[in-house]
Formats: structure tokens, C-alpha cells, sequence
């Protein structure tokens, strides 16, 4: 490869990265921001959105993909220092709402443009980490589900989304959402509401 071709490379990286994060914050702030406003927003022709991105749909799809890596390299790194099965789920739930609550509003967009059954197998590799924790917490007996660890997995998913349009409809506060969330995720698992209150508290103050 050339330099003058490893340099085009990079410009196209760079005017890509660029677009996302204008991308990222127009829809944020206005869902229905056309591709138009985001062109004009990253200072680039519309020709320039659409090289990179051939629909609106593209675009968020992209967006979602990097929301969910971020959501599940906060996954992983909440549970550096495992303990428990329970404290592992509140660690990570606690984890993945701080990134969520900033793609709260995008997520709800990619529910309207992209399938469910798409935004499911994005979710898969941290979905099956889930099941992994209810599993062994199951088989330790400090949870306790009529639910198979992989359909309580499928619960805590939707119970995250659910919280998120809690959110978006006023109903509850961002900055309580992450601990009830984990508090819910934990009694839905079969732990009794204060033990959860008691573990996410403890939990939240080692974050």
C-alpha cells in the first residue's frame, strides 16, 4: 500500500469517525434528524454521509454495533474482580446503565429502524456472559427462578430496555434507574428485595 493511499485510508477513517460522533449527538438530541441535518451538522455534503453510510438505517445500525461493544466492554471490566454471582450481576447491571443511560434515547430510535430480531443477535455474546452468572448462581442455590438461566437472561435484557423507556417517558429519574434496575434484576433472579437493595448499595459505592 502506498502513502498517498494509506493516507486517503486514513482521511476516509477519520471523515467516517467523524460522521458517527455528529451523528451520535444530532439523534440525541433530535431523533428524527435526516441525514441532511447530520451532513450540515459534520460540515460535509450529504454525497459524503451516504459514501459512508448508504441509508439512515445504516447509520443508526452502525451506531447501535459501537452502543453495544461500549455496553459490553462495560460488561466485562465490572466484573474484573468477580465475586459472587449476585454481586456480579449488580456490578454489572450498575456497569452497563452508566453507558446506557447515553444511548437510552438511540436505542429506543433502533427499535423503530432495525429489527428486533437484529438488535437480539448484537446483544448475543453479552447475553450469553449473562447466562454464564445466573447459571452458576442457580446451581449455588443464591438464585432461585422457575426460568432456565438462559430465559432469565432473555428477563434481565428486556428489563434494561423496559428501564430505558421508563426513562424516556418521564416515569423514572436517570439517576435513580441504574440502581433500581439492578435491584429489579436481582429480585427477579429470586433474591429477597432487601438483600438486592442491601448488595447494590454495597456494590455501588465499590464502582
Amino acid at each position: 500500500m502506498t502513502a498517498m493511499t494509506t493516507g486517503n485510508t486514513s482521511r476516509a477513517d477519520a471523515n467516517r469517525r467523524h460522521i458517527l460522533d455528529v451523528a451520535l449527538t444530532e439523534l440525541l438530541r433530535d431523533p428524527d434528524a435526516s441525514m441532511d441535518q447530520i451532513a450540515r451538522a459534520a460540515g460535509v455534503v450529504r454525497r459524503t454521509v451516504y459514501g459512508h453510510f448508504p441509508s439512515r438505517e445504516a447509520l443508526i445500525g452502525t451506531l447501535v454495533d459501537e452502543a453495544v461493544r461500549v455496553l459490553t466492554d462495560a460488561d466485562v471490566w465490572a466484573r474484573v474482580d468477580e465475586g459472587g454471582p449476585a454481586e456480579s450481576v449488580a456490578r454489572s447491571v450498575l456497569a452497563v446503565w452508566e453507558i446506557a443511560d447515553r444511548y437510552r434515547l438511540l436505542i429506543a430510535l433502533a427499535q423503530r429502524t432495525v429489527t428486533v430480531q437484529g438488535i437480539r443477535d448484537r446483544l448475543a455474546p453479552l447475553r450469553e456472559e449473562k447466562t454464564r452468572v445466573l447459571q452458576r448462581g442457580l446451581d449455588e442455590g443464591v438464585f432461585s427462578s422457575p426460568l432456565s438461566a438462559a430465559a432469565l437472561a432473555f428477563v434481565h435484557e428486556q428489563l434494561l430496555f423496559a428501564v430505558m423507556e421508563s426513562v424516556n417517558e418521564g416515569l423514572l429519574p436517570p439517576e435513580e434507574a441504574g440502581r433500581a434496575a439492578a435491584v429489579t434484576a436481582l429480585t427477579a433472579a429470586g433474591v429477597p428485595v432487601g438483600a438486592a437493595t442491601e448488595l447494590v448499595a454495597r456494590a455501588g459505592r465499590t464502582e
